[in-house]
């Protein structure tokens, strides 16, 4: 009898490396970010076809804690072309799959005031599987948002003149 052979990713993924499919800026730079957890997402087949595609925008996205459970709220997963009827929802919730004492450590957090929250990043792992990754912030006032502006192009000037002087 022949042994098994272990199951490699798709030929369009490289094995063995992360492959960011969305990142969301506008949460980096919404709200100042404290903790990070990674999570599992359920997800439907043509949701994981269309994610191969990079079809996703997370900008008004969240996360809710509904039941002892996390869901992801408002990510808009685009149809995948070639799954006709049996294609999925866009705006569904999906859930987030995360271990229990990681989801009591998030609700304890989510629920002080001030913090909620927010998806940071979506990506595929080593393995090929979707992980989401989530973090707890606590929304930025109008002068810390122009701090960071004013940082940011410092931190590129900087940039600009190292290169400048190769």
């Amino acid at each position: 009898m022949a042994a098994k052979k272990k199951s490699s990713p798709p030929k369009s993924e490289p094995a063995g490396q992360k492959r960011t499919i969305a990142e969301n800026r506008k949460a980096r730079f919404k709200y100042e970010i404290h903790e990070q957890i990674e999570c599992g997402i359920v997800l439907v087949g043509s949701e994981v076809k269309s994610l191969r595609e990079n079809k996703i925008s997370m900008d008004e996205a969240y996360v809710k804690v509904r039941q002892n459970e996390l869901w992801l709220v408002g990510a808009d997963i685009a149809e995948y072309q070639q799954a006709t009827i049996w294609n999925h929802d866009r705006r569904r919730l999906r859930k987030l799959l995360v271990h229990k004492r990681q989801l009591g450590k998030l609700t304890a957090r989510a629920q002080e005031k001030g913090f909620t929250l927010v998806p940071l990043q979506i990506f595929f792992n080593e393995r090929g599987i979707v992980k989401l990754i989530v973090g707890v912030g606590r929304g930025k006032k109008t002068h810390d948002k122009r701090q960071s502006i004013k940082s940011a192009e410092a931190q590129r000037s900087i940039q600009r003149a190292m290169k400048s002087r190769r």
